[in-house]
């Protein structure tokens, strides 16, 4: 019961693993913030989430609204002030897919998926890292892919965005993890969501039907228990896949001593000796 008594806000927390997440996080006596666009599937999920000694706030927003984004940043970080002294995760899951080849996907779709997969966590992360940091406690945790690890055909724009998700988040690790933080890259194989269902075609216009893999896939719950499970051990690549996109996963890993030595170089000043000196104003 790792997470008991803290505050996880947790996007695209409607359906599939979002919604999973809330509840396995209910489940260990967490209070969750909900946030996605469908407000109605959302208040069933706090409902089932607000038992026990667990509360819920819904904050319905489009991942791509960065005002709106801003706004429930200032909500979210009050409410859980509330609770247990700010946000202790942040749980980046929101995200849309892909099914179509490169030669024949329109440019406009490169950009939704990007806006919504890369831009939209980075936006999040960045709104709240501050605080963070500040309170010298917290977890980030963001949702990519065995796509963000390995290139996947007809996902060039989805594995674009997750392969960005995790430099981003490796990167973000570097700098604060010696200020107390944990940043978490979770990549998911197939897991049984309406992710392929939701998937734009090359003219942008969503897909509708899913496929063979993910009908196949694993268990939202048993996915998210080893999520909670890795998370809690302190785990910072996390591959949530079986058979053959666990092998690819983990043959994409990255060894846990690159992560200690660019970690290393934070501690050791790296980032000091490369900050440019604010340069005087000339009044």
């Amino acid at each position: 019961m790792a997470f008991a008594g803290e505050v996880a806000w947790i996007t695209g927390a409607s359906s599939g693993i979002g919604a999973a997440m809330a509840r396995g996080l209910a489940a260990e006596g967490a209070h969750v913030i909900l946030s996605g666009r469908n407000a109605e599937a959302l208040a069933e999920v706090a409902a089932d989430c607000a038992k026990g000694n667990a509360t819920a706030l819904v904050l319905p927003f489009e991942a791509t609204d960065y005002p709106a984004g801003l706004a429930a940043a200032e909500q979210a970080w009050a409410w859980a002030a509330e609770r247990s002294g700010g946000i202790d995760l942040l749980f980046n899951n929101a995200g849309i897919s892909q099914r179509s080849l490169a030669v024949n996907t329109d440019y406009a779709v490169y950009e939704k998926i990007i806006a919504v997969d890369l831009l939209a966590p980075i936006a999040l992360t960045q709104a709240l890292i501050g605080r963070m940091v500040a309170r010298g406690k917290g977890r980030v945790a963001m949702v990519s892919s065995v796509a963000g690890k390995v290139g996947v055909p007809m996902r060039t724009a989805y594995s674009a965005a997750k392969f960005g998700l995790i430099g981003y988040a490796d990167a973000l690790r570097t700098e604060v993890s010696g200020e107390g933080l944990q940043v978490h890259v979770i990549a998911p194989g197939s897991v049984r969501t309406n992710v392929s269902r939701n998937a734009l075609n090359a003219d942008g216009s969503r897909r509708g039907v899913s496929d063979k893999a993910i009908d196949g896939g694993m268990d939202p719950q048993v996915a998210v228990a080893q999520m909670l499970a890795e998370m809690a051990a302190g785990k910072r690549e996390i591959i949530v896949a079986t058979g053959f996109e666990q092998m690819i996963g983990e043959a994409c890993r990255t060894p846990e001593e690159i992560f200690d030595r660019m970690a290393a170089l934070v501690a050791n000043g790296y980032a000091n000796k490369l900050e440019v000196p604010a340069v005087e104003s000339a009044q």
